[in-house]
């Protein structure tokens, strides 16, 4: 799978260089089940390209299916059946597909025909399905701090025998920061742009034109080479100051201290652990602070790994969810920034261009935002899955649906991430150079975030006045008054209103 770029992978462990043959294959069908921003296919795509001719050059024979070859049946099961019968073979291995659709799919070959569909464990991950289930049992709530504790306890990492390095398991206090002038954010990696990605951007454009996003400047790392480079220069030039500003946003700084190696994790070019370990060790040779080391391992062998095991523990219902009943459709700026909020517009102008944005974009201004108008789960989850190039639904689905939205009604999440703009404006400089003032809270010029708060709260009392992390919010709306909580509701209904 384009997801599975790693010669150690479950599925080639014993693959017979004489006998086996190994398939890759570009489809219509996975580059356009959602319109899958165009940076995203482009490098997809590339990578695969290049993790072929690797496996190749080590003597794998490699049937390798290009998405414009004409011969292509356009998806992954069509390319199988071909497959198995241009080389009259019985039997189909693959590693856990990481999709619960693609997994259906698989498993209707075995179901439809005479071959023998083997699926293994993807031991990339540092816990199976299995073990999470069992973690889970018959909880109510899942709480990500306990399975976290439990991941660093299995795999040894910053402890000290049965104890945490510190004293503590958790430093996201220290890891709050308001952003400074003057900053001097390292610049990201740049992938030199071969004849493979060439032809690939070629092709993205002449196919994918119509899908959303930008298609060039192509920056990403397309190899494992050049995957452990990013890896490297996150260590040595950001580590240290990624745990201080990890919830810290500023205008034309899309990168800031984060690492940026979700996309070559998600798809195989990085393994978990060695990143961990990787920058354990600076943690042990004193390049890197406890608070920014623990914070970015909590990230892969926490956070990670959880929404991983709640997606398939939950999977297919998940998909489902809705607790608050929204209704409301996307609204357009989301495809076009064209919005008079600047955090909304930089954050979509950023991911237009990148693909990328970092986890308090995704959460606390996109998310948020979303959260607070009332916009469909099923509308978020779709948009999330286009534009990010490190989206697999594996990952964005419980992100979106759990911590985002609170769609589960809080099995993931023990409350909704609603904030008004204050937050915004603290961890951020978005609102020195938006068309609204921060500092109002009623009225044309006040910022939406502010009244729209409020009304999320309001709308939804039933579902959230028992929720003890929010109680206090009733408490301070319902000293308001009534004039102040008719203005509430009058400015929302009008702004609300005015986008669509």
């Amino acid at each position: 799978m384009g997801d599975q770029l790693s010669d150690s992978i479950s599925s080639l462990k014993d693959c017979d260089k004489d006998k086996d043959v190994i398939l890759m294959c570009e489809v219509w069908d996975e580059a356009t089940y959602v319109k899958h921003h165009k940076k995203k296919i482009a490098f997809i795509f590339s990578a695969m390209r290049h993790f072929a001719k690797m496996l190749k050059q080590k003597g794998y024979k490699v049937e390798y299916v290009k998405l414009d070859a004409p011969s292509n049946s356009g998806s992954l099961k069509g390319e199988a059946k071909r497959m198995l019968k241009k080389h009259s073979l019985k039997n189909l291995i693959v590693t856990h597909p990481s999709e619960y659709r693609v997994v259906k799919d698989i498993r209707s070959l075995k179901n439809k025909s005479s071959v023998s569909v083997e699926i293994r464990e993807d031991d990339r991950f540092l816990c199976t399905p299995k073990e999470f289930a069992d973690w889970a049992g018959n909880r109510k709530q899942l709480r990500m701090e306990y399975f976290y504790r439990e991941m660093r306890k299995k795999h040894d990492i910053l402890m000290t025998g049965k104890k945490p390095i510190g004293g503590k398991w958790n430093y996201d206090s220290e890891n709050r920061k308001i952003p400074k002038k003057g900053l001097s954010v390292p610049s990201p990696y740049t992938g030199k742009t071969d004849s493979i990605t060439k032809e690939v951007i070629a092709l993205v454009s002449k196919r994918f034109g119509k899908h959303f996003g930008d298609l060039k400047p192509f920056y990403f790392a397309v190899t494992r080479d050049g995957a452990l480079k990013v890896l490297d220069k996150f260590i040595k030039q950001r580590l240290k100051k990624f745990g201080d500003y990890q919830d810290a946003m500023l205008q034309d700084e899309p990168w800031m201290y984060h690492s940026h190696i979700s996309f070559y994790l998600n798809c195989g070019l990085l393994l978990p652990l060695e990143c961990v370990k990787a920058v354990e060790k600076a943690y042990r040779a004193k390049k890197a602070p406890l608070n920014a080391v623990e914070g970015f391992i909590r990230q892969i062998i926490g956070w990670r790994e959880y929404v991983r095991g709640i997606y398939w523990l939950k999977m297919p219902s998940y998909s489902k969810q809705n607790f608050f009943n929204a209704k409301r459709q996307l609204p357009d700026f989301y495809w076009t920034a064209d919005t008079k909020m600047n955090c909304l517009h930089q954050c979509i102008s950023e991911t237009k261009q990148n693909a990328y944005a970092h986890h308090i974009q995704r959460l606390m201004v996109l998310g948020n935002f979303a959260l607070l108008a009332g916009v469909n789960p099923k509308y978020v989850n779709e948009w999330f899955l286009v534009v990010y190039a490190d989206a697999y639904e594996w990952v964005e689905l419980p992100n979106v649906s759990g911590m985002i939205l609170f769609a589960d009604g809080g099995y993931l999440a023990s409350k909704p991430y609603a904030a008004g703009g204050s937050y915004i404006n603290k961890m951020s400089d978005y609102c020195k150079k938006c068309d609204y003032k921060v500092t109002e809270k009623s009225g044309d010029e006040a910022c939406p975030f502010n009244y729209l708060y409020w009304h999320f709260l309001d709308s939804n009392r039933k579902k959230l006045i028992g929720n003890n992390r929010i109680g206090m919010m009733y408490k301070t709306f319902d000293r308001m008054g009534k004039d102040r909580q008719r203005i509430i509701r009058k400015d929302s209904k009008a702004f609300l209103s005015s986008i669509t």
